[in-house]
């Protein structure tokens, strides 16, 4: 970072310069000026991520507007609800003042411009492949006057066996195992997560699907007669949960990701007191968490996947009586579009490696690009983490690890949400492990059927194996056409893959 230059929301900017420092900067390169002032606020990007007409129409005049350069007639609050301007505007996300010499920023211009491929590039395609997804027989299921799926959650409550399916109309329907439907319920906006506690389900709403600043999301139990659990109001896009003892004090702790936009926030609160925040990190994109004692000293730790501008994960070393030291534990270009994380032992070390997928292509950069995919970095035993298997994958949105064959080894399931919804390419996979991180691939007819934004694994039939639930959403009508055009007839919120494989005796 330059020397004086400031932090605001998650961005740096620059006061002004004297005249050594202006002159000094002159002298750069498009290259050497790139890796100054791109590199502020989140990795550097190479310009082979993008093709040539990418970066000059979409994202360097969006960056541009961060730097406070525009063009003529340029508004970069043009596509913003009037009530927010303000909002964003508070940030300095778009200052008035530039923040370096136009000429200089030409010369960024010119050098990713000139230094780009000129059409994207390709990607290499999956492990072997079979269109037939043996071992597994799919069923759909459908409810309501729905005229289009959007299914924005899906959780399993193993303890009362019950499958949560969360709409974005404002609704949760509860479903037994047999996937009757045991009642539904409005909630307050579109449900993300949910956690489930002496059978008390509470659920969390985002408030606003679209990228904003409001804060209107929420967390509160589905029984309106309960008192034991605090209700959470006024969350910025809330989109994980999770629960856990973080400082020992024998009351379980809520970890809560308020993704929010241009600014967000990881924070956990005491004893599920909406009053006793504790903020891990003030940045936007807080995506999900796991809890697990990473170095075996019995305190729990974090892991934090963060998806938005600093892509990163991020690990919270618990220190003990609350205090957390942060860990930057892989950090990736801006527009990698990282969309989920778990954890999983893959090499039976008993340390815990990472399952990661991007795809996220919702962004400025909507073109096909090769480094999506599912990502496993291996633990070295000291919380070191590296990639050691890369699978190609366009759009990934979620990957889960489990030993769906019951073999002894880690397989992985894993969908699509991001790609074009026409594309050829399949929406699901499911990646059999063959050893040594060795994995072939295998889809289903059944999975052409929709656009895939969420997942969930679990025995849900009870026969000793895991089962694949898949969730669709359609976003928008050209979304809608798309799958049309393609011969999609059948619009199904959900469709489970139910397990064939049965534990081996």
């Amino acid at each position: 970072m330059l020397a004086g230059a400031i932090m605001i929301s998650g961005f740096v900017f620059f006061p002004a310069k004297s005249s050594d420092i202006l002159k000094a900067e002159n002298a750069l390169t498009g290259e050497e000026l790139a890796r100054i002032y791109c590199a502020t606020c989140h990795i550097f990007p190479e310009p082979s991520l993008l093709d040539k007409t990418t970066w000059k129409e979409s994202v360097l005049p969006n960056m541009g507007w961060r730097l406070g350069i525009r063009k003529p007639g340029e508004d970069p609050y043009a596509t913003i609800e009037k009530d927010e301007i303000e909002l964003v505007k508070a940030l300095n996300v778009y200052p008035s003042k530039q923040m370096l010499p136009v000429e200089n920023w030409k010369k960024i211009v010119d050098y990713y411009i000139l230094t780009a491929p000129a059409k994207p590039l390709p990607q290499k395609p999956p492990p072997l492949f079979d269109s037939t997804l043996k071992k597994f027989h799919a069923q759909s299921v459908s409810f309501g006057a729905k005229q289009v799926p959007q299914t924005s959650m899906l959780k399993f409550d193993s303890a009362a066996s019950l499958l949560y399916i969360g709409d974005a109309q404002n609704q949760v329907y509860i479903l037994r195992s047999n996937l009757k439907l045991l009642t539904s319920v409005k909630v307050e906006s579109a449900p993300v997560d949910a956690c489930f506690n002496s059978g008390y389900p509470r659920v969390l709403c985002v408030g606003s699907i679209a990228p904003s600043e409001k804060k209107q999301g929420s967390f509160y139990s589905l029984d309106s007669t309960s008192t034991e659990f605090s209700r959470f109001e006024k969350l910025g896009r809330p989109v994980s949960v999770e629960e856990g003892d973080l400082n020992g004090d024998g009351k379980k702790d809520l970890l809560i990701c308020q993704f929010g936009n241009h600014s967000g926030r990881l924070s956990w609160f005491d004893g599920g007191d909406p009053q006793k925040e504790h903020v891990l990190k003030l940045q936007p994109g807080a995506r999900r968490t796991e809890i697990a004692d990473f170095n075996k000293d019995g305190l729990p730790d974090i892991m934090a996947l963060f998806a938005q501008a600093r892509e990163s994960l991020v690990l919270f070393i618990n220190k003990g009586g609350g205090e957390f030291e942060e860990k930057i534990v892989y950090e990736f270009p801006p527009v990698y579009g990282v969309s989920y994380f778990e954890l999983a032992d893959f090499n039976k070390d008993g340390h815990p490696d990472i399952l990661l997928t991007n795809g996220d292509n919702w962004d400025i950069s909507q073109i096909h690009k090769y480094y999506h995919g599912i990502r496993i970095l291996m633990n070295d035993g000291k919380d070191n983490f590296k990639i050691t298997k890369f699978i190609p994958f366009y759009g990934a949105s979620k990957a889960v690890a489990r030993d769906f064959d019951n073999d002894g080894d880690l397989d992985i399931a894993a969908i699509s949400f991001y790609d074009d919804p026409a594309d050829p390419g399949h929406a699901f996979l499911y990646l059999e492990n063959k050893g040594a991180l060795q994995f072939t691939s295998a889809s289903t007819a059944a999975a052409e059927n929709g656009k895939w934004l969420t997942m969930e694994a679990a025995d849900i039939d009870h026969d000793g194996d895991d089962d694949i639930v898949l969730g669709s959403f359609v976003y928008s009508m050209g979304e809608l056409t798309k799958l049309v055009v393609k011969g999609v007839e059948n619009f199904p919120q959900a469709v489970i893959l139910w397990n064939d494989h049965k534990i081996k005796k």
